[in-house]
C-alpha cells in the first residue's frame, strides 16, 4: 500500500511513530497526481510549495521528544485539496470561470487560516462547476473532471474536482462547497464521505459567495472519522462571519439503542433508480438488524424544495455576481481585445465573455424573480415554502435522532448527458437541496454499489441531523459506518 492510500487517522498515526516522514507521505500524493490527474483532472493547479511545507514539517519534528510528538495536531502534516473557491494568499483563485482569470488571492479563508494552525499541508486548488453551479463539473471553463470509478462518467458537482481528488488517492481530504448538495452529491459519486455542516457551523469568510443564506464550506474524506477531525479544524464562531457559530461540543457518544431513524416516505417515491433503493433499502435492514428503531416520517413539503431552491439561490446569484464587472478584479476586456467604447461595454462585455451557460441562466432566472412585477410571486413565495420545509425538519426531529434516505437519485452519469438538459441536471440534487434551506448538517457516506457495465458504481447512503447536532451526527454515521463495512 502507498502512503497516500492512507486515511488521515492511518497517516496521522505513522508520523507519530516514525514509521513514515511527511515528506514521504506528500512525495506519495504528487506521484499519484502526476501518474493518475491527467486522465481525471481532479486538479486546476497543484502547488510547487507542497514538498516544501513537507520538509519543514520533518524538520520540526526532528526537534521533538516522542511526548511532544504525541501531542501534535491530528492534522500535522496531511496533504489536503481544497476547492478552487477558497481563497488562499498568494494563489490564484478561479472560482471554474473565466471571470477570474489571473486573479491572486490577498487574504486566507478563516477556514484555511484554521488548518495552517494545525499544520495540515496544502497540495493545490481542484476543479468546479463554475461559481459553484452545477452538478456534474461539466460547467468549469477549464473542462470537466472525471469519475475515478468509470472516467467515461461525471464526479458530480459542484465539488467534483475535490470528490475525484479523495476518491483516487490524490490527496487524504479535501475541503468543499456546499449550496445545495455540492459536497454530498459528488461524495456519492466518487464513494467517499462528505459532509455539510449546520449553517453557520464553519466560517464562510474567503469563500467566494454563490448564494450566501446558503452556501456552507465543509469537509470530504475517505471515513466518517477522517471528516470529523477535519470538521473539527474548520468550525467554529469568526468576527469575519457574522452569520457564524460558536464551537459545539465535541465530545459527543453515540448509543445506537437509544437512536430513532426517520425514513422520509417522499424519498422513496417515483424517480429514485431502483437499485439505488435497494442499497438504502439494504442499509435500512442492517440497522434494524442491531436493535435499532427505524419509522416512516413524512416531510410534506419534499415535493417542492426543489422549485423554492432553484428561485432563492438564483436570486441570491443576481446579487452577489454583480461584483465581476471586468474592472475590479479578474478578467479584462483589454486582454482579450474586445473592443469597448464606454462604461457599459465593458460590463456587458466582460460578463459576456467571462461567464459561462450555467450561470448566465442563474443570473437571469434571479433577476427575473427580484424584478418588481415578479418579487411577491416568485422570490417572496419561494421563502414560504423555505420555511415550511425548515419547520417540517424541526417537527421530524421532535420524534427522531436521525433522518436516512439516498443522497441522490442515480448513481453516476455519463459525461454529457445531461449537460443541454438543466431541468434533469437540477433533478440530481433533489434530496439534498432541503437541507440547506432548513440549515441542517447532513453527511453522505458509502452506501453499497450499482452495477454497470462491468464496473461497480458508488451509491451514497445520505444521514441528516437537527440544526446544531454535527457531532452527534457524525456519532452515529460512524456507527452506520462500521455496519456496512
Amino acid at each position: 500500500m502507498r502512503l497516500n492510500e492512507l486515511n488521515i487517522v492511518q497517516a496521522s498515526e505513522g508520523i507519530r511513530q516514525k514509521k513514515f516522514s511527511v515528506t514521504e507521505l506528500v512525495l506519495d500524493c504528487l506521484t499519484a497526481i502526476q501518474e493518475k490527474d491527467k486522465d481525471i483532472h481532479a486538479y486546476l493547479e497543484v502547488f510547487d510549495d507542497a514538498l516544501k511545507q513537507a520538509k519543514k514539517a520533518d524538520e520540526e519534528i526532528s526537534k521533538y521528544r516522542n511526548i511532544e510528538i504525541s501531542s501534535l495536531p491530528p492534522l500535522f502534516g496531511m496533504p489536503l485539496a481544497v476547492k478552487d473557491n477558497i481563497l488562499i494568499e498568494g494563489k490564484h483563485c478561479t472560482a471554474g470561470s473565466r471571470v477570474l482569470e489571473g486573479y491572486t488571492a490577498s487574504y486566507d479563508a478563516t477556514v484555511i487560516r484554521k488548518l495552517r494552525a494545525g499544520r495540515a499541508i496544502f497540495l493545490g486548488k481542484t476543479n468546479l462547476d463554475e461559481f459553484a453551479m452545477g452538478s456534474s463539473t461539466e460547467n468549469s471553463a477549464f473542462g470537466p473532471t472525471k469519475n475515478p470509478h468509470d472516467t467515461n462518467r461525471v464526479p458530480g458537482g459542484s465539488s467534483g474536482g475535490s470528490a475525484a481528488a479523495v476518491s483516487a488517492n490524490l490527496c487524504l481530504g479535501a475541503l468543499g462547497s456546499d449550496t445545495g448538495g455540492s459536497i454530498r452529491q459528488p461524495a456519492a459519486f466518487c464513494g467517499i464521505v462528505g459532509m455539510k455542516p449546520t449553517y453557520g457551523a464553519v466560517s464562510r469568510h474567503g469563500l467566494i459567495a454563490m448564494a450566501s443564506s446558503l452556501d456552507q464550506i465543509g469537509p470530504m474524506a475517505k471515513t466518517i472519522g477522517d471528516v470529523k477531525i477535519l470538521f473539527e479544524a474548520i468550525s467554529g464562531g469568526d468576527n469575519f462571519d457574522a452569520t457564524s457559530l460558536p464551537s459545539q461540543m465535541s465530545n459527543v457518544k453515540c448509543q445506537m439503542s437509544n437512536v430513532r431513524v426517520g425514513v422520509p416516505k417522499e424519498y422513496f417515491a417515483s424517480g429514485l433508480d431502483s437499485e439505488v433503493e435497494k442499497n438504502i433499502r439494504a442499509v435500512i435492514k442492517k440497522i434494524e438488524d442491531v436493535g435499532v428503531n427505524v419509522q416512516e416520517i413524512s416531510l410534506p413539503h419534499a415535493p417542492y424544495a426543489l422549485p423554492a431552491y432553484y428561485i432563492v439561490v438564483s436570486s441570491e446569484i443576481s446579487a452577489n455576481l454583480a461584483r465581476f464587472d471586468g474592472i475590479r478584479y479578474g478578467m479584462s476586456t483589454t486582454n482579450y481585445k474586445l473592443q469597448t467604447t464606454n462604461l457599459y461595454e465593458v460590463y456587458s462585455k466582460s460578463r459576456a465573455y467571462g461567464f459561462g451557460s450555467e450561470v448566465k441562466r442563474r443570473i437571469m432566472l434571479g433577476t427575473y424573480a427580484l424584478s418588481a412585477g415578479y418579487y411577491d410571486a416568485y422570490y417572496l413565495k419561494a421563502q414560504k415554502v423555505r420555511r415550511l420545509i425548515a419547520e417540517d425538519f424541526e417537527r421530524a426531529f421532535e420524534h427522531v435522532t436521525i433522518i436516512l434516505g439516498p443522497t441522490a437519485p442515480t448513481p453516476a452519469f455519463p459525461l454529457g448527458e445531461k449537460i443541454d438538459d438543466p431541468l434533469q441536471m437540477y433533478l440530481a440534487d433533489i434530496y439534498t437541496v432541503a437541507i440547506n434551506l432548513a440549515g441542517v448538517p447532513a453527511v453522505s457516506l458509502p452506501g453499497g454499489s450499482v452495477e454497470s457495465n462491468g464496473k461497480k458504481l458508488p451509491v451514497g447512503l445520505q444521514l441528516i441531523g437537527p440544526r446544531g447536532g454535527d457531532y452527534k451526527l457524525l456519532a452515529i454515521a460512524e456507527e452506520v459506518e462500521k455496519l456496512l463495512v
